[in-house]
């Protein structure tokens, strides 16, 4: 029977990708750092291992057929998982929204992954992963693209202890990696105040720009454009809650509304969005159906973008079909 592991399984996320799995019928090992934490969730099967303990990792890796790695922040999580990944021959799926992370998967554990024989997906999650996925969608097919924008507008968003750890880290980033005249940027970038009109009922508001998503990575590895660039709503981090809800119920935090918009311009524009609520259950169930799909051999090997990797408009579809959000794409062209 093929095997999934999670780790991380402790925390917000790994609990939601815990119960999808489950719900699913599919035999599950949580793993994470905490024995203690690891044993109070009771069955299914447990393998703790610290980031610091390769060979725990790697035996767990050797158990499984894919792990879904959901402890952040990736920035100091994500290599020694990964790399147990490769070491041991199982798929690796995560919830990064750090671009350093991922670029650093995409350029260096590509021939790594391939040699193993294993499909490795970072950021296949709500920051990043659903804007990827959203953007290949949107684009698909359009010639002379100029600029893809993705922007996020998200209200009532309650971050854990491992989200606020990773916005800390982001906001003291001073290398970001951005997309422009058709090539990689790497550098500081002053973000800027500008609007986005999102579709109704949102309307038109204030976004921060750039935000330092992966998207200016994982994006023109699928679609050739000119520029990318990923904004959220100024009003998300202003909201009295979004730093101070590290404790907060499971069942109040699933209370976010979203809507990501993707837009693109060139020589025929576009536009696509989608909208629901709680915005962690997103997560979870697209990094599940990424690591169901791996398994059913629907990848090749190597390490890729979800939108690289999958068909983005039936991949979305799939995910609109579970109630996860509602789904508006341009008509076929």
């Amino acid at each position: 029977m093929t095997v999934f592991a999670v780790y991380g399984a402790t925390g917000h996320t790994g609990r939601l990708v815990t119960a999808e799995l489950l719900s699913r019928g599919k035999d599950v090992v949580l793993s994470g750092r905490n024995p203690d934490a690891l044993a109070a969730l009771g069955p299914p099967r447990i393998m703790p291992a610290a980031l610091d303990d390769p060979a725990a990792l790697r035996a767990l890796a050797e158990v499984a057929d894919v792990v879904i790695h959901c402890a952040g922040p990736f920035a100091e999580t994500g290599v020694p998982v990964a790399t147990a990944a490769v070491e041991g021959g199982c798929h690796y799926v995560d919830h990064a929204v750090e671009v350093h992370h991922v670029r650093r998967l995409l350029d260096e554990f590509q021939e790594p992954a391939q040699r193993a024989g294993i499909t490795m997906l970072p950021s296949v999650s709500f920051y990043g992963g659903l804007g990827d996925l959203l953007a290949g969608a949107v684009a698909h097919g359009l010639p002379e693209i100029e600029r893809i924008t993705v922007a996020y507008a998200v209200t009532n968003w309650m971050m854990t202890h491992g989200a606020v750890e990773t916005a800390r880290l982001l906001f003291a980033d001073t290398e970001r990696i951005g997309f422009a005249d058709g090539e990689r940027q790497v550098g500081f970038v002053e973000p800027r105040n500008a609007v986005f009109a999102f579709p109704p009922p949102v309307g038109p508001r204030t976004v921060i720009a750039p935000v330092p998503f992966p998207e200016a990575v994982t994006i023109p590895r699928h679609t050739r454009t000119r520029a990318v660039e990923a904004q959220l709503t100024a009003r998300t981090f202003e909201e009295e809650q979004a730093f101070s809800s590290e404790h907060v119920a499971a069942e109040e935090r699933a209370n976010s509304e979203f809507t990501i918009a993707a837009q693109v311009i060139g020589a025929q524009s576009a536009a696509g969005h989608l909208r629901g609520r709680d915005l962690w259950r997103a997560a979870a169930l697209a990094s599940v159906e990424a690591a169901v799909r791996l398994t059913e051999g629907a990848a090749k090997s190597g390490v890729a973008s979800p939108a690289e990797t999958f068909d983005a408009t039936e991949f979305l579809t799939a995910l609109a079909g579970q109630g996860v959000f509602e789904l508006a794409l341009p008509k076929k062209r």
